[in-house]
């Protein structure tokens, strides 16, 4: 058996990216577990667990046990994280060393939980890395110089948003309007406006497809089914780009008012670096069409969405693992170990 290797987890609200050191990004899976209710047994995980959304018989529930950002069900995030170490890792190694980032809004207690679930599936030593200076170092800003960055990740559950200079985090804010805040936005908006109700599939699908935060040169349309809440029946409607614009204004909104107001509390020499600079967006919410230019529209800054803006996190939390050495000494900056 094989010990030391070392594991970068990127524990996001709708899904789980697993880094292993010397092969980069080997795992990409929904944040759900299916379970038998009567028996406690684990079905499913990742994938083949999402596919059974809304679709199981009353004995099997389909669980998402993280909620924005955080664990909402321990025991559940304990199996899931047993299950990815185990299949990343293989029989023959043991007991690696994680690296897991966590939104920079957290609470100890929130942080603790995280640790537990993992010591619990099996690591050896646990580290936590904050999501934007991990987004950060994925997008391939050089973090450790004395000028400001800004990066807005937007997850599934949460959207960090920091300025980072020396390594470190100057001001964040991390709100709980992300991916699946735009994902219930839509529901809600169909419900109300053709009395139709629809799957989070469904509106996810809408949101990646049609979605948008600023108006589209083109308006798009998608054909989606839902049920009627008069008739109870099955029934096909067409949506468009124009409507989910209307759906997604209030959360986009919330996203801008949280850069305005970390961006008010930034200190001067940092903001003019940023004006320079511009925003950089992370994370699959980010990818939101027009997001970009709401943002730019809204503040006058520059802002860019990074390449492969999915796997930023996971990617900088992966290259913090060539620094946990550093961690014996207490010489990096914004990691801890436990």
């Amino acid at each position: 058996m094989m010990f030391g290797q070392d594991i970068g987890l990127d524990l996001g609200t709708a899904t789980i990216l697993v880094y292993v050191k010397g092969k980069g990004i080997v795992l990409r899976e929904p944040a759900v577990v299916a379970i038998d209710k009567n028996t406690n047994e684990v079905l499913a995980v990742g994938q083949e667990a999402r596919k059974m959304l809304g679709r199981t018989p009353g004995n099997i529930v389909a669980i998402r046990p993280l909620k924005d950002g955080v664990i909402s069900d321990y025991t559940i995030t304990e199996k899931m994280l047993k299950y990815f170490i185990s299949k990343v890792s293989g029989k023959f190694v043991l007991n690696p060393r994680l690296m897991i980032c966590v939104p920079s809004g957290v609470t100890e207690v929130e942080k603790k939980a995280v640790i537990d679930a993992a010591n619990h599936a099996g690591a050896r030593k646990v580290y936590l890395i904050e999501e934007p200076i991990a987004a950060a170092i994925g997008a391939g800003l050089d973090i450790s110089k004395p000028y400001g960055s800004m990066i807005l990740d937007i997850g599934g559950g949460t959207t960090d948003i920091a300025v980072i200079s020396l390594g470190g985090a100057v001001k964040s804010k991390s709100i709980k309007v992300a991916g699946d805040q735009f994902d219930e936005a839509i529901i809600r908006y169909i419900k109300r406006k053709h009395n139709v109700i629809i799957g989070e599939r469904t509106a996810e699908d809408i949101k990646i497809n049609i979605g948008c935060a600023y108006p589209k040169t083109v308006i798009e349309t998608m054909n989606i089914k839902g049920r009627n809440l008069t008739t109870g029946l099955p029934v096909e409607l067409e949506i468009t780009s124009e409507e989910t614009l209307e759906a997604l204004s209030e959360s986009a909104t919330q996203i801008v008012e949280g850069v305005h107001s970390v961006l008010e509390e930034t200190p001067p020499e940092l903001s003019a670096d940023i004006s320079d600079r511009g925003i950089y967006i992370t994370g699959g919410g980010g990818l939101l069409s027009g997001l970009d230019q709401l943002l730019h529209e809204k503040t006058g800054i520059p802002v860019m969405i990074s390449e492969d803006a999915v796997s930023c996190v996971a990617i900088g939390t992966g290259k913090a693992l060539n620094h946990i050495d550093l961690l014996e000494t207490g010489n990096a900056v914004k990691i801890k170990k436990f």
